[in-house]
C-alpha cells in the first residue's frame, strides 16, 4: 500500500529517518488517506525526543514538550511531531497527570482511542496496522483500541467522540464499544463545556447529525443536553407529526444543508415542547408558545455549553420565530413577509425560511405541500423584496431623528416613538416611504400624541 503524503511531510520523515529515528504520519491522516479523504493536517509520530526534533530543524514551536509535541514549521505549513510515548494514570479521566517517553511505537499506538486512528504510515514500512483499523474501516465500525471501559475510564471525551466518527463517516458503533458507553457515560461529566461542545458540532455538522441518536441511547445526552433525552420522551399525538418531538428532530437534522447556524437551530427547534403540552378535548396534543419557550432554553443550553454571543442570539431569533406562518406571499400577505424580515434581520431571513422547510419535512405528510408552497412563495416575496429595495428598518427609513428634530419635534422618546410608527407603515405600505409624506405624517403624530 502506498500513500502519497506532502513532500514536506515526506521530508520531515526521511530526515529523522536520516539520524537514525523511526518517524511515521500517524491517526487521522491514514485513517483519512484510506478512505480516500484529504487530510486537514498531517501528523508524525517518531521515537525522537523534543529536544532531538528541535535540533533537527530551524524552525520550531514549542507545542507541548511536556507532552511530547513539537511543531516543525515548513515554509507556513505547521506540522505536529510528537514522541512515542505511554500515558500515566488519568485522574480525571481526561488528562494524564504524567506521560514517559517510549521507543515502541507499538505502546504509542495502544494508548489511542479507536483502531482507525491508531494506524501508522511511512514510505519505508508501509502501514502499520497493529488493532486492525484497516479491517475496521472497510467495516465501517468504530472500535476502542484494547478495553473499551480502560479508553473511556482515561478520557471519557472519548465516548462523544465515538459519535462524531460514527456521523462523520457513516460507521456504526460496535457492541462492546456501545456497551462500554453504557456502562461509563456518567463519567463525562469531567469533561469541560467547551470540550463537549467542539465534539458536537462536529457531529451536527457530519453527513449523520442523526447519530446523536448513539448519544442518546448510551446515556451520554443526560450528561451534556437532558433537553433531548425529555424531547425523546414527548409524543406528539397531532395530524401535522408522525414521530415524537426528539425524533422529529433527529429527522429535520438530516433535511437541512451542514451549515453550522442552521443546524444547531435544528437541534434546539422544539426543546420547548415538552414544557409546553397541552391536550384537548379530542385528546390531540398542542404546544402553544413552545417557540418562545424553546428561544428561553436554548439560550440557557448554548450558554451552558459555553457558545458565543452571535451564535446564541441567531439560534435564538430563529427559534423564537420558527412557528411563524406565511400564507400568500405574493399578494396580500407581503406586507407580513417585510415585518417579519424586519423583526428577524434581512440576513437572518433565509435561514429562518430553511429551518422551516426542513422542520416541514420531518412532518406527516398533513398539509405538507400547502406549508411548503407557502414556504417557496415567501422565498419569492423575499428575493422580490430585496430586489424592489423595500423599507426594512429604521436605517431604510426615508426620514431619521435628525429630520423630526428639524421639524421641531425634540423629545427623544417622541422620536423613537414616531419613527416606530411611520416603519409600521411603510412595512406596510412601502410606496410611503419618502420624506415628504412621511415629515407630514410625523407631525400629525406628533400633534395626536401631544394632545393625549
Amino acid at each position: 500500500m502506498k500513500i502519497t503524503m506532502p513532500s514536506q511531510a515526506a521530508y520531515i520523515i526521511s530526515k529523522l529517518q536520516s539520524r537514525g529515528y523511526e518517524a511515521y504520519i500517524v491517526g487521522g491522516c491514514v485513517r483519512d488517506c484510506l478512505l480516500g479523504i484529504e487530510p486537514a493536517d498531517w501528523d508524525i509520530t517518531t521515537s525522537a525526543k523534543p529536544d532531538q526534533v528541535k535540533a533537527l530543524f530551524p524552525r520550531t514551536i514549542d507545542t507541548g514538550l511536556k507532552h511530547g509535541t513539537v511543531t516543525v514549521m515548513m515554509d507556513k505549513t505547521p506540522y505536529e511531531i510528537t514522541t512515542y510515548r505511554i500515558d500515566g494514570h488519568y485522574e480525571d479521566h481526561r488528562h494524564p497527570s504524567q506521560v514517559t517517553f517510549t521507543s515502541s511505537l507499538r505502546e504509542d499506538l495502544m494508548r489511542r482511542d479507536f483502531t482507525i486512528n491508531a494506524m501508522a504510515y511511512n514510505d519505508t514500512d508501509g502501514l502499520i496496522d497493529l488493532f486492525h483499523g484497516e479491517e475496521d474501516l472497510r467495516y465501517k465500525i468504530v472500535r476502542c483500541v484494547g478495553s473499551a471501559r480502560e479508553r473511556f475510564e482515561e478520557d471519557a471525551l472519548r465516548m462523544l467522540r465515538a459519535v462524531r466518527f460514527s456521523g462523520q463517516l457513516n460507521f456504526e458503533i460496535e457492541p462492546a464499544t456501545l456497551n462500554a458507553m453504557e456502562e461509563k457515560y456518567a463519567l463525562l461529566a469531567n469533561v469541560s463545556a467547551e470540550r463537549i461542545q467542539v465534539e458536537l458540532m462536529k457531529l451536527l455538522v457530519s453527513r449523520h447529525p442523526d447519530y446523536l441518536r448513539y448519544a442518546w441511547s448510551s446515556g451520554l445526552t443526560s450528561i451534556f443536553l437532558p433537553e433531548f433525552d425529555q424531547m425523546m420522551e414527548t409524543d406528539q399525538n397531532n395530524p401535522h407529526h408522525i414521530y415524537n418531538v426528539g425524533e422529529h428532530t433527529l429527522h429535520a437534522l438530516l433535511a437541512v444543508r451542514p451549515d453550522p447556524l442552521l443546524r444547531l437551530t435544528i437541534l434546539l427547534h422544539d426543546v420547548g415542547k415538552p414544557a409546553t403540552l397541552t391536550t384537548d378535548e379530542e385528546g390531540i396534543y398542542h404546544f402553544w408558545g413552545h417557540n418562545e419557550k424553546g428561544a428561553a432554553l436554548a439560550e440557557k443550553i448554548l450558554r451552558r455549553l459555553k457558545f458565543d454571543n452571535r451564535t446564541i442570539e441567531g439560534v435564538t431569533k430563529l427559534i423564537a420565530y420558527h412557528d411563524v406562518r406565511f400564507n400568500n406571499a405574493l399578494t396580500t400577505g407581503r406586507s407580513h413577509v417585510r415585518k417579519t424580515i424586519n423583526r428577524v434581520g434581512v440576513d437572518l431571513f433565509p435561514y429562518l425560511l430553511d429551518v422551516m422547510e426542513a422542520d416541514v419535512s420531518a412532518q406527516s405528510d398533513y398539509m405538507r405541500l400547502y406549508k411548503l408552497t407557502a414556504l417557496k412563495e415567501t422565498r419569492q416575496a423575499y428575493q422580490e423584496i430585496l430586489a424592489q429595495k423595500d423599507c426594512l428598518s429604521l436605517k431604510d427609513l426615508a426620514i431619521n431623528g435628525n429630520d423630526l428634530k428639524a421639524l421641531g419635534i425634540s423629545e427623544g422618546k417622541m422620536i423613537g416613538t414616531i419613527l416606530k410608527a411611520l416603519l409600521n407603515l411603510v412595512l406596510d405600505q412601502p410606496q410611503h416611504n419618502n420624506y415628504e409624506y412621511l415629515s407630514e405624517l410625523a407631525l400629525e403624530i406628533y400633534r395626536e400624541i401631544s394632545k393625549s
